[in-house]
């Protein structure tokens, strides 16, 4: 019995590849400007929890949040808010495709989609052709190949999913909130077709479960021209 465990022991542990594919079609991309310190930004951060229970996430659509810091100066600096993230919202801007940085805000598929706050929950899909993404994860190193054109930099970005924050002070004090699809952090490389990436280790925000996300854009632009993603746990 001793010698059968020694020999176990003595056996690498297998390690499997994590692997993702877009397909031809455009994966869509709903992003969130929110902030812990917007007592309007709740009902928009519960929407997209719910996302995660929609059929096709990730797959489909992929939801990220991305937590501005320019409300941190009214009582709350919101721990997961980066002025990096507040920069990508005034990109959009500056291009024409969103009117002002505001929270909640919502930009679908590079787009500003205002219809939230009508009522809409929904939106249309893209549908639109792009070329193919796929990754590979394994021993610590993300490769990816894109075989469409247009790209500048590969972008990476860490998710929380399942966070709680106790808000004790500004225009939400006293309430708990509840994060899914927080961008923890994200590593941008530059490359047209393919890349290999030593991954950074994963945040620690105190998340129930971690997702990623990987899409491709311009040099200049922050349009995603595809995506894909999943969970790491």
């Amino acid at each position: 019995m001793h010698r059968l465990l020694f020999l176990l022991l003595l056996i690498p542990a297998t390690t499997f590849a994590l692997e993702w594919s877009s397909g031809p079609t455009k994966t869509d991309i709903v992003e969130l400007y929110t902030s812990e310190g917007c007592s309007s930004c709740p009902p928009a951060d519960r929407w997209l929890s719910s996302l995660k229970d929609r059929p096709g996430v990730f797959s489909e659509f992929i939801p990220m949040a991305f937590h501005v810091d320019y409300w941190d100066y009214i009582g709350w600096k919101d721990q997961f808010a980066k002025p990096a993230y507040s920069e990508r919202q005034r990109q959009y801007v500056r291009k024409g495709h969103v009117s002002q940085p505001y929270t909640p805000g919502i930009v679908i598929n590079g787009k500003e989609w205002r219809q939230w706050f009508r009522g809409q929950r929904r939106w249309d899909p893209s549908g639109e052709a792009a070329g193919n993404l796929s990754t590979t994860i394994e021993n610590g190193t993300l490769t990816a190949q894109y075989s469409g054109q247009g790209a500048g930099q590969l972008h990476i970005a860490y998710l929380g999913m399942g966070i709680t924050s106790k808000i004790k002070a500004g225009e939400n004090r006293g309430k708990f909130l509840f994060h899914d699809f927080v961008v923890l952090d994200v590593l941008s490389v530059p490359g047209t077709q393919e890349w290999s990436v030593l991954l950074p280790p994963t945040p620690e925000a105190g998340q129930e479960k971690t997702a990623m996300a990987v899409w491709i854009s311009p040099s200049d632009s922050p349009i995603i021209l595809q995506s894909v993603g999943g969970y790491l746990e």
